[in-house]
């Protein structure tokens, strides 16, 4: 039996292997992809300036929605490059790098979007701690 015969190429039989799956996506993630790192390290402190606040349920869901969606972006950003580099085997194309443009730039306006969101949130509470 080859190496590659013991790479399950099927679908998953069951909820517990696909889980497995999405579970070693996230931790490839984190191991492999820098930007993904600061997200995580972004996210964990902006919850820890949430905490310190103490802000209401509302707030907490809008800082959930816009650290789940800088995530997904950066997942959707690292498929992209990874299947584009793929179809080209690691060579220059001027169609892939539309597309890993394309992909950074849904990154960059989540990452906005976030930032934005922050300081909405955050905006008031950093003011009357000032006064």
């Amino acid at each position: 039996m080859s190496s590659r015969d013991k790479h399950q190429v099927t679908k998953n039989n069951h909820l517990l292997q696909a889980m497995s799956h999405a579970f070693d996506g996230i931790i490839t993630m984190l191991r492999e992809e820098r930007n993904m790192r600061y997200h995580v390290l972004a996210a964990f402190l902006v919850v820890l300036v949430g905490i310190f606040f103490h802000i209401r349920a509302t707030d907490w869901l809008w800082l959930l929605l816009v650290i789940f969606l800088v995530f997904a972006a950066e997942f959707l950003n690292t498929v992209t490059e990874a299947v584009t580099d793929l179809l080209v085997s690691h060579h220059y194309d001027v169609e892939v790098k539309k597309a890993k443009d394309v992909a950074a730039g849904g990154v960059l306006i989540a990452a906005c979007f976030a930032v934005l969101v922050g300081l909405i949130i955050f905006g008031p509470y950093v003011m009357q701690l000032l006064k």
